[in-house]
C-alpha cells in the first residue's frame, strides 16, 4: 500500500528539461541531502487552501495533476482532500486560487464499455468517475500515483517544462475479455463558474493522426475568458480504434469540430504492459504543442523524465537551506518553497512564439521567457520580494512579461493575467508595484520606460474603475462605486509605485503629482474614530458605521475582501505620515494592538477569504499579510517579533488543511518563507526589508552570481522569539531593517535571540525603517 509520504530515493542530478531552456540553480551546500523527501504537496489541498497534488517543475507550463471536482468553490484547483472520487488526470491547474479555470485536456483511463459522462461526486456509478482511497495516494515533488478501486488500474503522472506524461498499469486480463479497456480524452471537461454553469468551449477541434497520435485545440471562456490551449497526444503504442465524439454522438472519420468534443482510444492488450502517454501543450497552435512534447519528452522513459523533475525540483529547493530544530519545519518550510515556485507559469513555447494579450502571436528573443499566472494582488506583497533575493536570474523575464502585457494588451496595465487574457480580478493594478520594485532594485532587462506610457494613461487619462472619481475628489464616493474604500487606499499605493516608474522615465512632473496623490488615503481616513470608512459623492461619512462590516448596504460592500479594521492598516508607504492622523506613534500602536485583541467575531455576510482570524487580524487574506510588522515604524519592534512568532507557529501547519487561507499562488507560502527567515518587505517598492523572528538557528539563501546570504539566530528556540541585538558581516547593526542590496550581495546576518524582550531595539527614530522616501526626480 503506498501512502503520501512516501519518500523518493535516487541520485541528484542536473535536471533534464527537454528543450525549455530554463534556468536551473546549481546547489551549493549539502549536496547530498535530498530537500525534495521534505516536500508534501498534498499540504493546502484541504481547507479553503486550494492546492493540487500533482506533478508539475518550477515554474512549469504543464500541472498534470487528478481532478476530484470541477464544480465548487474549494475545488478550484480541480482537486479538494474531502473528495473519495476523481474524474480523471488534466494538464493545467491553478495553486491556491479563490477563482477557478483550467483543467485542460482531461485523460480517463477506463476499463468497460465507454461512458461519455463523469457521473455524480458522491455516486460515480454510470459515469466515468472512479473511487480511491488517499491511502492508495502518492505525491512528490514531480510525480504523482493513485490507484483506482473499481478498475484495479494505477495511474503515474510526472511532468517536464512544457509536456506531460502518464503510465497507466492496467490489471492482468484487462482488455482480453471484451471488457473494454481504454483511454477517454474528454476535451470539454473544464472549471464550470460559480453557478455550476459547465465550461463553456469555442472553436474546439480533435483529429486523430494515423494510429497513436490525437491532436486538437480550442478557446475556453471561463475566468480568463477566451483563452486558447492546444494540445498533441502521443501514445507508447497503437490503439487499435479511435472513436471521435461531438456532443456524445460518434463522428464518423478522424475529425470532429464543435464545441462538446471527446475521443475513445481502445486497448483490447492494455494488460500486457504499462501504456504511457505524453502531452505537449502550446496557447499559440497544435503544431507548436508537437513541438513542444517532442523537445521534452523525445522517448519514453518515464523514470527519466521523473527522476529528472525530481532533479529540477531538487535544485530549486537547494536555493534555502535551514537547520530546523524538527522534521515538521522542514515539511512546512519546503512545502511552502514548493508552493512558491508554482507561479508564475511558463507561457512561450520551445521555439520563443507566445501568444500575446492582444490574440496575436509573438516572439521571444533566444534565451528569453514568457510566463503567464499572475496573481498580482496577492503576490506582489511577499512573492515578488522573495524571488528578488532568490530567484535573480528569473526576475527579468518575470517583470519584462508584465511590460509586454500593458503594451500588448487592450485593456491596460496588467491586473490578473491569465494565459494570454486579462481576467481583471481584484482591484488596483498592482504590476506596477513589481515593475516599480524590480526598478529599484536595480534589475536590468526590464523595458520600464515601455510600459510607463500605458501606466500613465491609467493614472491621468482613463475614468473606469472609479478613477474618475478618484482624480476629481481625492478618494472614490461609496455611493456610486463598489469596494471604494479599498480602491482608494490601493490605488494611493499604486500610485506611489508609478511615481517611481514615471521618475524612471524622466517624467518629473508626473512623478511629483502621483507622488502626492499617493496619499488620497487621507480621505478616507476618520480621525474621530482612527478608522478608514465610506464617504458618500458629497463628502458625507456614511452611516451607520460598524468597523466589522462589509459595507453600509446591502447592494454593495465598501471593502475587498476585508473590512474597516483589517483595512485601517492597509497603508504600506507613507507610515509615519499616517502615524500622526492616529495622534502618533504611541496612538497606532495601542491600535495595533487593539486590531490583534478585539474580538474576532464576523458578521454573516463576511467572505470565506477572511480567515485566520486574530483578533481583527485575518491572516488567511492578503491586506493583512504586513500588518505585524508595522510595530517596526512605531518604534515597538518587540511586539512585531512576538506577533510574527506567533502566526509562524500558528498559521501553518504540515496536514491538508495546513494554510489559513488560500494559497494564492504562493503568496500564502512566500509570506511563511521570508518572515521565517526574519525579513519582511513591507513596502516593496522602497527596497528593504524588515527584520521580525526568524524561525530558524541558520538558514542559506543563495542569492545569485555564486554569492550566500547566511541568516543566523543563536540562542533561538521556541521560547525565544525576541532580538536581543543584530551584527551583519561581524559589525554590531542597531536599525531594525535592512537594504536589499545588501542581502544580494551577500553576507552574514546574526540576529541574536532571548526569550525577553528587548524594547530598546529599534526604539530610536533613527533606527526604525524609512518610509515615503522622496522619489528621486
Amino acid at each position: 500500500m503506498l501512502t503520501r509520504r512516501t519518500l523518493l530515493g535516487g541520485t541528484a542530478g542536473l535536471a533534464l528539461l527537454g528543450g525549455s531552456g530554463l534556468p536551473v540553480a546549481a546547489a551549493w551546500a549539502g549536496e547530498g541531502e535530498d530537500l525534495t523527501r521534505w516536500v508534501d504537496p498534498f499540504i493546502g489541498t484541504g481547507g479553503h487552501g486550494h492546492t493540487y497534488p500533482g506533478a508539475t517543475v518550477p515554474f512549469g507550463m504543464v500541472q498534470l495533476s487528478p481532478d476530484t471536482d470541477n464544480g465548487r468553490w474549494d475545488s478550484c484547483s480541480g482537486y479538494h482532500q474531502d473528495d473519495r472520487t476523481l474524474m480523471g488526470f488534466s494538464h493545467t491547474h491553478l495553486s491556491g486560487t479563490g477563482v477557478g479555470d483550467m483543467l485542460d485536456v482531461l485523460v480517463v483511463p477506463r476499463v468497460g464499455p465507454v461512458v461519455l459522462q463523469p457521473g455524480s461526486l458522491e455516486d460515480p456509478q454510470g459515469g466515468y468517475r472512479a473511487r480511491f482511497d488517499h491511502a492508495d495516494e502518492q505525491a512528490t515533488p514531480g510525480y504523482y500515483r493513485v490507484r483506482l478501486k473499481d478498475s484495479g488500474i494505477t495511474a503515474e503522472l510526472t511532468a517536464t517544462a512544457r509536456a506531460g506524461l502518464h503510465r497507466y498499469t492496467f490489471p492482468a486480463g484487462a482488455g482480453t475479455n471484451g471488457d473494454g479497456a481504454h483511454l477517454l480524452i474528454d476535451f470539454h471537461h473544464g472549471m464550470q463558474d460559480k453557478h455550476g454553469v459547465p465550461t463553456r468551449v469555442t472553436d474546439a477541434s480533435l483529429r486523430l493522426v494515423g494510429n497513436d497520435t490525437l491532436v486538437g485545440g480550442r478557446r475556453v471562456h471561463q475566468w480568463a475568458d477566451g483563452r486558447h490551449i492546444h494540445f498533441a497526444l502521443k501514445l507508447s503504442r497503437p490503439f487499435t480504434k479511435g472513436q471521435l465524439y461531438s456532443d456524445d454522438q460518434p463522428v464518423a472519420g478522424d475529425q470532429a469540430a464543435g464545441t462538446n468534443l471527446k475521443c475513445a482510444l481502445h486497448y483490447p492488450d492494455a494488460a500486457q504492459a504499462p501504456l504511457l502517454v505524453k502531452v505537449g501543450l502550446s496557447a499559440v497552435d497544435e503544431d507548436g504543442a508537437l513541438r513542444n512534447l517532442q523537445a521534452d519528452i523525445p522517448g519514453w522513459d518515464f523514470d527519466r523524465v521523473r527522476w529528472a523533475a525530481r532533479d529540477a525540483w531538487q535544485s530549486e529547493l537547494s536555493r534555502i537551506r535551514i537547520d530546523a530544530d524538527s522534521d515538521v519545519d522542514r515539511r512546512i518550510f519546503y512545502s511552502a518553497l514548493y508552493h512558491a515556485l508554482l507561479a508564475p507559469t511558463l507561457f512561450s513555447d520551445v521555439d520563443g512564439r507566445y501568444r500575446g494579450m492582444d490574440d496575436a502571436i509573438h516572439q521571444m528573443p533566444p534565451g528569453r521567457h514568457t510566463y503567464s499566472t499572475y496573481s498580482l494582488w496577492d503576490t506582489y506583497r511577499a512573492l515578488h520580494p522573495l524571488f528578488t533575493l532568490v530567484q535573480p536570474d528569473r526576475v527579468p523575464d518575470l517583470v519584462d512579461g508584465l511590460v509586454r502585457m500593458a503594451v500588448e494588451s487592450p485593456a491596460g496595465p496588467p491586473v490578473w493575467p491569465l494565459q494570454g487574457r486579462e481576467t481583471g480580478c481584484m482591484i488596483g493594478w498592482h504590476s506596477a508595484v513589481v515593475l516599480a520594485e524590480a526598478q529599484a532594485k536595480g534589475f536590468k532587462g526590464i523595458d520600464y520606460k515601455a510600459a510607463w506610457p500605458v501606466f500613465r494613461k491609467r493614472a491621468f487619462e482613463d475614468t473606469t474603475l472609479g478613477m474618475g472619481e478618484y482624480r476629481r475628489l481625492g478618494y472614490i464616493p461609496s455611493d456610486t462605486v463598489d469596494e471604494a474604500v479599498s480602491k482608494t487606499l490601493e490605488y494611493a499605493y499604486d500610485d506611489w509605485a508609478l511615481a517611481h516608474l514615471a521618475a524612471g522615465a524622466g517624467a518629473r512632473d508626473d512623478a511629483r503629482a502621483l507622488a502626492e496623490r499617493s496619499r488620497n488615503y487621507r480621505h478616507v481616513f476618520d480621525p474621530a474614530l482612527t478608522f478608514v470608512r465610506a464617504r458618500d459623492s458629497v463628502g458625507k461619512w456614511i452611516e451607520p458605521f460598524d468597523p466589522r462590516a462589509m459595507g453600509h448596504m446591502k447592494k454593495w460592500r465598501d471593502f475587498t475582501e476585508s473590512n474597516a479594521w483589517q483595512a485601517t492598516f492597509l497603508n504600506q508607504h507613507d507610515l509615519y505620515g499616517y502615524m500622526e492622523m492616529f495622534g502618533g506613534p504611541e496612538a497606532f500602536e495601542r491600535k495595533l494592538d487593539e486590531l490583534f485583541t478585539t474580538s474576532s467575531e464576523m458578521p454573516a455576510d463576511a467572505p470565506p477569504d477572511i480567515a485566520g482570524l486574530v483578533g481583527q487580524y485575518a491572516h488567511g487574506n492578503e491586506p493583512s499579510h504586513h500588518v505585524a510588522y508595522l510595530y517596526a515604524y512605531a518604534g515597538a519592534h518587540y511586539k512585531t517579533q512576538a506577533r510574527v512568532r506567533m502566526l509562524l507557529r500558528t498559521m501553518h501547519q504540515d496536514q491538508p488543511d495546513g494554510l489559513a487561507g488560500n494559497e494564492d499562488c504562493g503568496q500564502m507560502s512566500a509570506w511563511y518563507l521570508i518572515s521565517a527567515l526574519g525579513l519582511y518587505a513591507v513596502d516593496p517598492v522602497t527596497p528593504i526589508y524588515v527584520f521580525g523572528s526568524p524561525l530558524f538557528r541558520r538558514a542559506e539563501l543563495a542569492v545569485g552570481q555564486g554569492r550566500r546570504l547566511v541568516v543566523e539566530a543563536p540562542g533561538n528556540g521556541p521560547d525565544s522569539p525576541y532580538i536581543q541585538s543584530v551584527s551583519w558581516n561581524g559589525a554590531a547593526y542597531t536599525k531594525s531593517w535592512i537594504s536589499h542590496a545588501s542581502l544580494a550581495a551577500g553576507g552574514r546576518l546574526t540576529l541574536q535571540m532571548g526569550p525577553k524582550p528587548n524594547p530598546r531595539f529599534g526604539a530610536d527614530p533613527a533606527d526604525r525603517p524609512p518610509s515615503f522616501a522622496p522619489v528621486k526626480v
